[in-house]
Protein backbone atom coordinates (compact mmCIF):
# COMPACT_ATOMS: atom_id res chain seq x y z
CA UNK A 1 0.00 0.00 0.00
CA UNK A 2 1.09 3.35 -0.97
CA UNK A 3 1.93 5.00 2.12
CA UNK A 4 0.13 8.21 3.52
CA UNK A 5 2.95 11.41 2.60
CA UNK A 6 1.81 14.49 3.40
CA UNK A 7 1.89 16.25 -0.05
CA UNK A 8 3.41 19.79 1.23
CA UNK A 9 6.34 18.47 3.04
CA UNK A 10 9.34 17.80 0.29
CA UNK A 11 12.47 19.04 0.17
CA UNK A 12 11.54 22.34 -2.00
CA UNK A 13 9.23 23.37 0.69
CA UNK A 14 11.54 23.21 2.83
CA UNK A 15 13.29 26.52 4.50
CA UNK A 16 16.75 25.74 5.30
CA UNK A 17 18.91 28.16 7.45
CA UNK A 18 21.71 27.67 10.53
CA UNK A 19 19.17 25.67 13.11
CA UNK A 20 18.47 22.89 10.61
CA UNK A 21 20.77 22.59 7.91
CA UNK A 22 22.77 19.58 8.96
CA UNK A 23 19.57 17.81 9.88
CA UNK A 24 18.44 19.12 6.27
CA UNK A 25 21.71 17.49 4.48
CA UNK A 26 21.30 14.11 6.58
CA UNK A 27 18.04 13.16 4.68
CA UNK A 28 19.05 14.56 2.07
CA UNK A 29 21.72 11.93 1.56
CA UNK A 30 19.62 9.24 3.40
CA UNK A 31 16.77 9.98 0.22
CA UNK A 32 19.39 10.00 -2.31
CA UNK A 33 21.08 6.66 -0.90
CA UNK A 34 18.85 4.59 1.64
CA UNK A 35 20.02 2.06 3.64
CA UNK A 36 24.14 3.02 2.63
CA UNK A 37 24.93 6.30 4.40
CA UNK A 38 23.39 6.83 7.52
CA UNK A 39 21.28 4.25 9.11
CA UNK A 40 19.74 4.72 11.44
CA UNK A 41 18.97 8.30 10.61
CA UNK A 42 17.85 9.80 14.53
CA UNK A 43 16.47 13.46 14.32
CA UNK A 44 15.34 15.61 17.28
CA UNK A 45 14.15 18.67 18.10
CA UNK A 46 11.33 20.36 19.66
CA UNK A 47 7.48 20.52 18.41
CA UNK A 48 6.55 22.23 15.13
CA UNK A 49 10.43 23.11 13.99
CA UNK A 50 10.23 20.48 10.96
CA UNK A 51 11.26 17.35 12.16
CA UNK A 52 8.06 15.75 10.11
CA UNK A 53 8.45 17.57 7.06
CA UNK A 54 11.93 15.83 6.49
CA UNK A 55 10.65 12.39 7.29
CA UNK A 56 7.83 12.87 4.46
CA UNK A 57 11.00 14.55 2.35
CA UNK A 58 12.53 11.30 2.62
CA UNK A 59 9.98 9.29 1.78
CA UNK A 60 8.90 11.75 -1.30
CA UNK A 61 12.44 11.24 -2.87
CA UNK A 62 12.92 7.94 -2.18
CA UNK A 63 9.71 7.22 -4.17
CA UNK A 64 10.17 9.72 -6.82
CA UNK A 65 13.77 8.04 -7.80
CA UNK A 66 12.06 4.32 -7.43
CA UNK A 67 8.19 4.22 -7.62
CA UNK A 68 8.70 0.24 -6.39
CA UNK A 69 10.04 1.06 -3.47
CA UNK A 70 8.19 -0.36 -0.11
CA UNK A 71 8.06 2.23 1.94
CA UNK A 72 6.06 3.19 5.67
CA UNK A 73 6.06 5.99 7.41
CA UNK A 74 4.25 5.67 10.11
CA UNK A 75 4.11 7.75 14.01
CA UNK A 76 4.80 5.48 16.80
CA UNK A 77 1.52 6.08 18.22
CA UNK A 78 0.07 4.77 15.17
CA UNK A 79 2.75 1.71 15.10
CA UNK A 80 1.43 0.59 18.77
CA UNK A 81 -2.46 0.69 18.17
CA UNK A 82 -1.59 -1.28 15.18
CA UNK A 83 0.26 -4.08 17.18
CA UNK A 84 -2.52 -4.33 19.98
CA UNK A 85 -5.27 -4.51 17.13
CA UNK A 86 -2.76 -7.91 16.16
CA UNK A 87 -2.54 -9.11 19.96
CA UNK A 88 -6.08 -8.39 19.83
CA UNK A 89 -7.39 -10.19 16.65
CA UNK A 90 -4.55 -12.97 16.70
CA UNK A 91 -2.69 -11.56 13.76
CA UNK A 92 0.70 -11.03 14.98
CA UNK A 93 2.05 -13.14 11.87
CA UNK A 94 0.27 -10.51 9.35
CA UNK A 95 2.11 -7.61 11.25
CA UNK A 96 5.20 -8.86 11.58
CA UNK A 97 5.68 -9.53 7.88
CA UNK A 98 4.32 -6.37 7.04
CA UNK A 99 6.96 -4.77 9.10
CA UNK A 100 9.96 -6.89 7.55
CA UNK A 101 8.57 -6.84 3.69
CA UNK A 102 9.49 -3.20 3.35
CA UNK A 103 12.75 -1.31 1.94
CA UNK A 104 12.53 2.01 4.13
CA UNK A 105 10.90 2.34 7.55
CA UNK A 106 10.42 6.09 8.63
CA UNK A 107 9.03 6.72 12.15
CA UNK A 108 7.41 10.54 13.53
CA UNK A 109 7.59 10.36 17.52
CA UNK A 110 9.38 7.73 19.00
CA UNK A 111 9.43 8.89 22.27
CA UNK A 112 5.22 7.09 22.25
CA UNK A 113 7.00 4.35 22.38
CA UNK A 114 8.91 5.49 26.35
CA UNK A 115 7.47 2.75 28.64
CA UNK A 116 5.80 0.40 26.33
CA UNK A 117 7.67 -2.42 26.78
CA UNK A 118 5.76 -5.02 23.92
CA UNK A 119 5.82 -2.46 21.62
CA UNK A 120 9.76 -1.74 22.07
CA UNK A 121 10.27 -5.78 22.12
CA UNK A 122 8.50 -5.95 18.52
CA UNK A 123 10.13 -2.28 17.55
CA UNK A 124 13.24 -3.63 18.37
CA UNK A 125 13.19 -6.92 16.40
CA UNK A 126 12.16 -5.18 13.29
CA UNK A 127 14.22 -2.58 13.63
CA UNK A 128 17.17 -5.72 13.54
CA UNK A 129 15.84 -7.37 11.17
CA UNK A 130 15.43 -4.29 8.85
CA UNK A 131 19.28 -2.89 10.12
CA UNK A 132 20.47 -6.38 8.88
CA UNK A 133 19.17 -6.41 5.39
CA UNK A 134 20.54 -2.98 4.97
CA UNK A 135 17.15 -1.32 4.72
CA UNK A 136 16.88 2.63 5.48
CA UNK A 137 15.60 3.22 8.81
CA UNK A 138 14.72 7.25 10.05
CA UNK A 139 13.12 8.07 13.08
CA UNK A 140 12.31 11.46 15.12
CA UNK A 141 11.76 12.43 18.31
CA UNK A 142 11.57 15.21 20.45
CA UNK A 143 14.61 14.67 22.51
CA UNK A 144 18.23 12.88 22.27
CA UNK A 145 17.81 9.14 22.43
CA UNK A 146 19.75 8.90 26.12
CA UNK A 147 17.18 11.49 27.28
CA UNK A 148 13.83 9.79 26.20
CA UNK A 149 13.08 8.15 29.76
CA UNK A 150 10.96 4.62 29.86
CA UNK A 151 13.05 3.63 26.64
CA UNK A 152 15.11 0.03 26.77
CA UNK A 153 18.93 0.48 26.61
CA UNK A 154 19.10 -2.09 23.33
CA UNK A 155 17.01 0.67 21.64
CA UNK A 156 18.60 3.51 23.01
CA UNK A 157 21.82 2.53 21.65
CA UNK A 158 20.54 1.19 18.27
CA UNK A 159 19.49 4.40 17.91
CA UNK A 160 22.59 6.42 18.71
CA UNK A 161 24.73 3.74 15.93
CA UNK A 162 23.61 5.55 12.97
CA UNK A 163 24.07 9.48 12.79
CA UNK A 164 22.07 11.90 14.72
CA UNK A 165 20.82 15.73 13.88
CA UNK A 166 19.05 17.73 15.67
CA UNK A 167 16.71 20.75 14.91
CA UNK A 168 16.98 23.97 17.09
CA UNK A 169 14.17 26.65 17.31
CA UNK A 170 15.21 28.83 13.56
CA UNK A 171 16.68 32.82 14.48
CA UNK A 172 14.84 35.44 13.44
CA UNK A 173 15.91 35.62 10.04
CA UNK A 174 15.25 32.60 8.95
CA UNK A 175 11.79 33.03 10.61
CA UNK A 176 11.17 35.82 8.55
CA UNK A 177 12.04 33.81 5.40
CA UNK A 178 9.77 30.78 6.66
CA UNK A 179 7.02 33.70 6.76
CA UNK A 180 7.23 35.17 3.56
CA UNK A 181 8.00 31.70 1.68
CA UNK A 182 4.30 30.51 3.40
CA UNK A 183 2.83 34.17 2.27
CA UNK A 184 4.01 33.35 -0.69
CA UNK A 185 2.19 29.72 -1.53
CA UNK A 186 -0.94 30.78 0.48
CA UNK A 187 -1.17 34.14 -1.73
CA UNK A 188 -1.19 36.09 1.37
CA UNK A 189 0.30 39.65 0.83
CA UNK A 190 2.29 40.85 3.67
CA UNK A 191 5.41 43.50 4.15
CA UNK A 192 8.58 43.16 5.62
CA UNK A 193 7.31 44.93 8.25
CA UNK A 194 4.63 43.12 8.93
CA UNK A 195 6.64 39.66 8.87
CA UNK A 196 9.38 40.85 10.90
CA UNK A 197 6.60 41.82 13.53
CA UNK A 198 5.46 37.75 13.45
CA UNK A 199 8.61 36.46 13.42
CA UNK A 200 9.75 38.49 16.88
CA UNK A 201 6.57 37.66 18.85
CA UNK A 202 6.70 33.89 18.34
CA UNK A 203 10.17 32.58 20.12
CA UNK A 204 9.73 28.54 18.84
CA UNK A 205 7.49 26.90 16.85
CA UNK A 206 7.38 27.55 12.95
CA UNK A 207 3.81 25.50 12.89
CA UNK A 208 2.69 28.58 15.29
CA UNK A 209 4.48 31.06 12.55
CA UNK A 210 2.09 29.29 9.69
CA UNK A 211 -1.54 29.06 11.54
CA UNK A 212 -0.47 32.78 12.90
CA UNK A 213 -0.13 34.14 8.66
CA UNK A 214 -3.44 31.99 7.98
CA UNK A 215 -5.40 33.31 10.45
CA UNK A 216 -4.16 37.09 9.83
CA UNK A 217 -4.44 36.34 5.86
CA UNK A 218 -8.27 35.11 6.47
CA UNK A 219 -9.36 38.11 8.31
CA UNK A 220 -7.86 39.96 6.28
CA UNK A 221 -9.57 38.50 3.32
CA UNK A 222 -13.00 38.28 4.42
CA UNK A 223 -13.31 41.91 5.79
CA UNK A 224 -11.16 43.35 2.89
CA UNK A 225 -8.70 45.06 4.19
CA UNK A 226 -5.41 45.10 3.86
CA UNK A 227 -2.28 43.70 6.07
CA UNK A 228 -0.62 46.59 7.74
CA UNK A 229 1.23 46.57 10.89
CA UNK A 230 -2.47 48.22 12.74
CA UNK A 231 -3.96 45.14 11.47
CA UNK A 232 -1.81 42.52 12.64
CA UNK A 233 -1.27 43.91 15.49
CA UNK A 234 -4.90 44.15 16.28
CA UNK A 235 -5.69 40.49 15.11
CA UNK A 236 -2.75 39.04 16.68
CA UNK A 237 -2.93 40.55 20.00
CA UNK A 238 -5.38 37.58 21.66
CA UNK A 239 -2.90 35.08 20.53
CA UNK A 240 0.97 36.90 20.65
CA UNK A 241 2.25 37.05 24.41
CA UNK A 242 1.79 41.03 25.74
CA UNK A 243 5.29 42.51 26.14
CA UNK A 244 3.86 44.69 28.95
CA UNK A 245 2.78 41.67 31.06
CA UNK A 246 4.85 40.96 34.03
CA UNK A 247 3.58 37.92 35.85
CA UNK A 248 4.60 38.38 39.43
CA UNK A 249 4.49 35.64 41.90
CA UNK A 250 2.21 36.95 44.26
CA UNK A 251 -0.59 37.16 40.76
CA UNK A 252 0.26 32.96 40.92
CA UNK A 253 0.04 32.49 44.24
CA UNK A 254 -3.57 34.60 43.47
CA UNK A 255 -4.51 33.26 40.71
CA UNK A 256 -3.51 29.02 42.35
CA UNK A 257 -5.23 30.23 45.62
CA UNK A 258 -8.66 31.29 43.54
CA UNK A 259 -8.95 28.14 42.01
CA UNK A 260 -8.62 25.70 44.32
CA UNK A 261 -10.50 28.02 46.59
CA UNK A 262 -7.70 27.61 48.97
CA UNK A 263 -6.21 30.58 51.36
CA UNK A 264 -2.70 32.45 49.81
CA UNK A 265 -1.48 32.14 53.83
CA UNK A 266 -2.52 28.13 53.54
CA UNK A 267 -0.55 27.42 49.94
CA UNK A 268 2.71 29.52 52.21
CA UNK A 269 2.35 27.38 55.31
CA UNK A 270 4.04 24.16 56.40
Amino acid sequence: SAPLLNPKYSFESFVVGNSNKFAAAAASAVASNPGMVYNPLFIYGGAGLGKTHLLNAIGHQILHKNTKCHLILIYAEEFMNQLINSIRYKKMPEFKTKYRDIDVLLIDDIQFMAGKERTQEEFFHIFNYLYENHKQIAITSDKFPNQISGLEDRLRSRFSSGLIADIQPPELEMKVAILERKALENSISITPEVSMYIASNVYSNIRELESLLIRLGAFASLNNLEIDIELTRQVLKDLLPDPHLHITVDDILGSVAKQFNVKISDLKSQ
